[in-house]
């Protein structure tokens, strides 16, 4: 009797803890707080920043480069000098001099086979792919958050389906102990019923902590942002209103995988013409503004000297051959280019055949759904005619039983069937590149 005073106490404390005031979690603010919080997205955001970053002017090889230089020298010699003039001869110990110099240098590269202009394309390119790779693990994230929050209110939905199977079983507990007491009923009709309240009230324990590990794993998604004590809607609202040749036609052009694959062929183009740009000669502009000052020893016809200008130059340098490196280059990007177009016909026949199976499995959960609906009326009805003639006692109680427990697993079945169906359909939208177009 105490193990099973336990158990109800148990479970009527876990049903209260789920039946206490809670925040309700939105569908709608659960996506925005997975955008705002989960860290999946926030280091993807990170590297679209980097990859903007790239595109900037700064990185494109337009701009000139400018260098300052500077540098001082001193000598201490000894030094014997003839002069050419008839001048005696000089002999100095321990003389003296020093140099000093300073310049500004100026180069920019002018034309270099248009190599950086096809380069800059390129990273413009890669932005955009960084754009779309964020993208694919924004909607992967959301699926992963509604397959999560779906969860933890499919496993709301089955514990108030329990908490209803435990209240009938300690009703006809009660009633069983008083036909018992009036002698209308053997100790076996009160046996059972303890034996299916604890049954009953282990069945809530397990899936109340079920409930709770999915609601830890729903915060993981969110970034840890909600109190533990928070509840999730449990009203589904089926969104898909396209047809099935229209979703089609938008899973060819708007699939993020296919859309990164488009962008992949596009730098691959870009990547043929930028190593064909080392065929041609580079064409560069130098300048200098510097500054020299000699501090020279006595035996120098002049003893100071201070230097300052600006110098100019025109520049061209042309590789006649490289070893055929840029040969095999421009080869190896031709190459990666045909490779770049097979994977994109690859996956539109993997897109095709992944649609239908996506739409069949959406249509097939979906009247799976409607059945069990219509399966909950008829268990609900079979189970009120049982529990009336059980009262009557026209019905014992393992048929009774049978009938509690058929509409229970009606229930439990209806909702996995609800949230199964709409899982399926999200991956459809997924699929078709509508997922985040859709109001949630």
């Amino acid at each position: 009797m105490n193990i099973k005073y336990n158990l109800v106490v148990l479970a009527a404390f876990c049903c209260t803890a789920i039946g206490s005031a809670q925040d309700i979690v939105t569908q709608e603010q659960a996506v925005k707080l997975a955008l705002e919080n989960n860290y999946g997205i926030k280091i993807a955001k990170q590297a679209v920043e980097v990859a903007e970053n790239n595109t900037s002017v700064l990185n494109s090889g337009y701009l000139p480069t400018l260098t300052g230089a500077a540098g001082a020298t001193y000598n201490l010699d000894n030094t014997e000098a003839e002069f050419s003039n008839g001048a005696p001869p000089t002999s100095l110990k321990g003389a003296e001099s020093n140099r000093y110099n300073a310049s500004v240098n100026l180069n920019y590269t002018i034309f270099d086979g248009l190599g950086r202009q096809y380069n800059y394309k390129s990273l413009k390119e890669q932005y955009q792919l960084s754009e779309l790779q964020a993208r694919e693990t924004i909607e992967n994230t959301v699926l992963q958050l509604f397959s999560v929050y779906y969860s933890v209110a499919q496993l709301t939905e089955n514990l108030d389906a329990l908490q209803e199977t435990l209240e009938v079983s300690k009703d006809r507990l009660v009633r069983a102990q008083y036909q018992f007491d009036y002698g209308q009923n053997t100790k076996l009709g009160v046996l059972n019923a303890e034996v299916d309240i604890n049954n009953d009230s282990i069945n809530i324990i397990s899936s109340y902590q079920e409930l709770k590990n999915a609601k830890r794993d729903l915060n993981v998604v969110l970034g840890n942002a909600l109190n533990p004590e928070f509840a999730v809607s449990t009203a589904i609202d089926f969104k898909l209103q396209f047809q099935k040749d229209d979703l089609f036609e938008k899973a060819k052009t708007h699939n993020v995988a296919l859309l990164q694959t488009e962008k992949n062929i596009a730098i691959s183009e870009l990547d043929i013409k930028s190593n064909k740009s080392g065929f041609l000669p580079t064409i560069g502009l130098s300048g200098t503004y510097g500054w020299n000052k000699n501090n020279n020893n006595g035996a120098s016809f002049v003893s100071v000297s201070t230097n300052t200008g600006l110098s100019g130059g025109l520049n061209l340098s042309w590789n006649l051959f490289d070893g055929g490196s840029t040969i095999i280059k421009v080869r190896n990007a031709k190459v990666n280019l045909e490779t770049q177009k097979l994977q994109k016909e690859n996956i539109l026949i993997g897109i095709q055949r992944d649609f239908e199976n996506a739409w069949e499995d959406f249509e097939n959960k979906l009247k799976i759904f409607n059945i069990q609906q219509q399966n909950i009326i008829t268990s609900q009805n079979n189970f009120e005619r049982t529990q009336e003639n059980f009262k009557i006692g026209q019905v014992n109680s393992i048929e009774f039983r049978q009938a509690q427990l058929n509409l229970l697993n009606a229930e439990l079945s209806r909702n996995q069937a609800k949230y199964q169906a709409k899982l399926a359909e999200l991956q459809l939208l997924q699929l078709s590149g509508e997922l985040l177009n859709v109001d949630f």
